[in-house]
């Protein structure tokens, strides 16, 4: 969409897909964090991987062509109108910090997130959640546990046993949570064929935020 605004031919979307990929990758290799270590801008980290998935898809542009491109395609993912918030998300973080719960955001994302994002979604520090970790701006990222050490600093130094993470992810979210001594659950809200595997490895898996706030209501409940 950002190519053809500016009077180019629409690039296949299948192929820049597969070069954003490959390419988002390799930089995550190369300057993790979206480029923290290295005190790379951040614009300058997604400026190089925007231009190599171009060229992994067999476009290239001249200097003034692509940073046309470019700008377009950063200040859109800088923005909300890519994202769409789950109907669930904003009643089930109220009612977590009405109840008393600290309430924190653990992210791979740069500050943007923080920053533009989540106030532009509705989802603003203070009246949806207290504390966030996002990997740009702390250096350290999913599934690396001192991710999750971090967030328990940040939430007051809290006990780990004392915390609930939800997450997606088995490998990203589940695992490093447990493996720091938090309390964990996995949310599988488009019925993912390895929700099965969650289940028989001893993970509470439920459909959505809702179902865990029955949960947490719960007398029965474990957490």
């Amino acid at each position: 969409m950002a190519a053809k605004a500016v009077g180019l031919p629409c690039p296949d979307y299948k192929r820049v897909h597969e070069g954003f990929k490959l390419a988002y990758i390799e930089m995550a290799k190369k300057y993790p964090c979206f480029g923290f270590a290295a005190k790379m801008p951040n614009i300058v980290w997604w400026k190089t991987c925007v231009r190599d998935s171009f060229v992994r898809a067999g476009y290239e542009y001249d200097e003034e062509t692509f940073e046309k491109i470019f700008r377009r395609i950063y200040a859109t993912f800088g923005s909300s109108a890519p994202y769409t918030i789950f109907p669930d998300s904003i009643p089930f973080l109220r009612w977590a910090r009405e109840k008393g719960l600290k309430v924190g955001i653990i992210s791979n994302a740069e500050y943007r997130y923080q920053d533009v994002i989540l106030p532009a979604l509705g989802l603003n520090q203070g009246s949806e959640w207290d504390f966030g970790v996002f990997s740009g701006l702390d250096g350290v990222e999913k599934p690396d546990p001192r991710i999750y050490t971090v967030a328990l600093e940040k939430a007051g130094n809290i006990a780990p046993e004392e915390t609930l993470h939800i997450g997606d992810s088995m490998r990203k979210d589940y695992v490093p949570a447990k493996s720091v001594g938090m309390n964990a659950l996995l949310l599988d809200r488009f019925k993912t064929p390895d929700a099965e595997e969650w289940r028989e490895s001893g993970a509470i898996v439920l459909p959505d935020l809702v179902a865990v706030q029955e949960l947490l209501s719960s007398e029965k409940s474990t957490f």
